[in-house]
């Protein structure tokens, strides 16, 4: 029998996503993604249990920063851009800003549910005045619902967008990248999104809008990011994650103390 915190896979998937299970009510099993931006539920028949430490292959991933500045360091002083990352899962945002402290990005951290990010985005956005903004969570899309409601939490991410493009309407002084696993890529692009999940509606890793957050952070201001280099840095490149070139949000200045 398995309990709240133990870790299994799904034989019905291939055992292809390692959970933790959340919950357990009426012999449903409710599970999260370890790594992966995915909540799900199962049978218990469905459900093998996971030996060995959960994978942690991005966790400790070293973002090489140094391929996104073309100056000598020893002459150039750098400031990167700020970071403020709104999450819906703590666990998530707990691994991201880890992320973000292993690779000097200077970043701000907030715990907000989906549905309750676009009523006060304006407020964090006044109070921390980022040049990055990310906006995830957990999403999913219900390829067989025939109404127009296919996802559960895009029409959120998308209006936070919207909200936050009230803030700032300029792509190159606010990157925002938004969305979570399966979100809707063209209507997050379309609302003022720099950068988006998912073009090919697959799960995305659990440290992929960290990943693009820290590469812009990074990326030369005065030079239109490396696009297809930053994608590549996330787990699953192209299929998980996309967006539009602009310029970087990092300072740089002469000389070095």
């Amino acid at each position: 029998m398995f309990k709240i915190g133990d870790l299994v896979t799904r034989k019905s998937y291939n055992n292809d996503v390692v959970f933790k299970i959340i919950d357990i009510k009426d012999d449903v099993y409710y599970l999260k993604g370890v790594n992966v931006r995915l909540c799900a539920d199962s049978d218990y028949d469905d459900l093998v249990g996971y030996t060995e430490e959960a994978e942690e292959e991005n966790d400790d991933f070293f973002l090489n920063t140094s391929k996104y500045q073309s100056l000598d360091r020893s002459e150039y002083f750098y400031l990167p851009g700020k970071v403020l990352h709104i999450d819906s899962d703590r666990d998530y945002l707990d691994k991201c800003l880890k992320f973000y402290k292993k690779n000097k990005a200077k970043a701000y951290g907030i715990y907000e549910e989906e549905n309750k990010v676009s009523a006060n985005i304006l407020n964090y956005l006044e109070l921390y005045n980022p040049d990055i903004l990310v906006i995830t969570g957990h999403d999913a899309y219900y390829r067989k619902r025939k109404d127009r409601n296919k996802y559960k939490n895009s029409t959120n991410f998308i209006n936070s967008v919207k909200e936050a493009r009230k803030y700032e309407k300029s792509h190159e002084k606010l990157i925002i990248i938004a969305g979570a696993c399966q979100s809707d890529y063209e209507e997050l692009i379309k609302a003022g999104a720099n950068f988006a999940s998912s073009p090919k509606r697959i799960n995305i890793h659990a440290l992929d809008p960290a990943i693009i957050a820290t590469a812009v952070s990074f990326s030369d201001r005065t030079k239109d990011i490396d696009l297809i280099n930053i994608l590549n840095q996330t787990k699953y490149g192209s299929e998980g994650m996309g967006g539009i070139i602009t310029p970087g949000t990092m300072y740089v200045g002469y000389p070095r103390e």
